[in-house]
């Protein structure tokens, strides 16, 4: 049985953890734009922000009050004493997500290095998380009418377990391996209404290496992602099999000749028969399986955390698309400091309560 920290984890070990990735994404998205470059690195920023994030202060002014509070120790942990002000926070906050996107991607990776997690079967899942304030309902937005306090970023979106939500929603692949910890390796945020066929498509060209399967439900359903999964450039297989049940508004449609313009159609058809074939037969079930397993129970597991079950902390689609991706990567560090003693499981609430 593993052990833990006598006095439980510290700021200082998971900053110390977190800055290695943090630079790195820093390094890969570099700012772009008119303007000079900021005396602040973002990757000190992105720091700051997980602190705050961890700490589960849900506004941006408790959280700068909660930094400064800290800010000797902050300072000694992240070897600066330069310090955003607090417009300076609230404004680079919003423009934190790509750096944190690639951190995820990045931390997920090193996670594999440090056998955390198995990748060799990941699933890949949407959840909806409500806005703050009160909905704005299609009869008011054709009516002109805008409630008051309304998030007006916001949209609408409908899964089926949620049902129809008024708000954000976040993107996760996990490791879905039987046996391995469910760690998240890519993500990404948005309103509730973006696409799942559209947001999936650029994590299907950044899955690790040893992936050899993709299980998504309905909602991911497309030709595109298929193909884009189990065949290469140059259109040789790839050794990966994406599992995923057809969407019932893809059925009945006109069959075409195989000539032409068709004949791509009908090899698109083929191959999605195949997927079809591979998804009823035992193996494909068995790992269909694991999607129920794994996406599923994170997407409660990672709200419950980080107290989302309810509703957004943030009004605006560039600050939620920060925390959430900044909670995602605390939720990758703190399984990593899990395993570190020990536990190969994905229970992590203790870690955070320490803190």
């Amino acid at each position: 049985m593993g052990k833990r920290a006598k006095e439980g984890p510290t700021y200082k070990v998971l900053v110390q953890m977190a800055i290695p990735a943090l630079r790195e994404a820093e390094r890969q998205c570099p700012r772009q734009g008119p303007g000079a470059k900021p005396v602040i690195a973002e990757w000190i920023i992105a720091a700051l922000i997980m602190i705050a994030v961890l700490s589960r202060r849900k506004s941006k002014s408790a959280q700068y009050r909660f930094l400064c509070a800290k800010r000797t120790e902050i300072a000694k942990w992240l070897g600066t004493k330069q310090f955003p002000a607090r417009s300076g926070y609230f404004r680079r906050y919003r423009r934190a997500y790509p750096v944190y996107q690639e951190a995820v991607r990045l931390q997920g990776l090193q996670a594999i290095k440090e056998n955390v997690a198995d990748p060799t079967h990941v699933a890949v899942d949407k959840s909806l998380i409500a806005t703050r304030g009160d909905p704005w309902h299609q009869s008011d937005r054709r009516a002109g009418k805008q409630p008051p306090g309304v998030d007006v970023a916001a949209a609408w979106g409908y899964s089926e377990h949620d049902q129809w939500v008024y708000g954000y929603s976040y993107e996760v692949v996990v490791s879905a391996t039987a046996g391995t910890t469910v760690f998240p390796f890519l993500a990404s945020a948005d309103t509730a209404s973006a696409c799942e066929t559209k947001t999936f498509m650029d994590k299907t060209t950044q899955l690790p290496v040893p992936t050899k399967s993709v299980s998504a439900d309905a909602g991911y359903d497309a030709n595109h992602l298929g193909e884009s999964i189990e065949y290469d450039s140059e259109d040789r297989r790839t050794g990966r099999r994406f599992l995923c049940p057809e969407n019932p508004r893809n059925a009945g449609r006109p069959k075409t000749k195989p000539s032409g313009a068709d004949a791509s159609r009908a090899k698109s058809r083929r191959r999605r028969a195949e997927r079809r074939t591979y998804l009823e037969s035992p193996a494909g079930r068995r790992l269909y399986t694991r999607r129920k397993k794994t996406v599923e129970p994170f997407n409660q597991w990672f709200k419950a955390m980080f107290e989302l079950d309810q509703r957004v902390w943030h009004r605006g689609l560039e600050n939620n698309q920060t925390q959430f991706l900044a909670s995602i990567f605390a939720y990758q560090l703190l399984a990593r400091y899990n395993y570190r003693y020990g536990h190969k499981n994905g229970q992590l609430q203790w870690i955070l309560d320490a803190l």
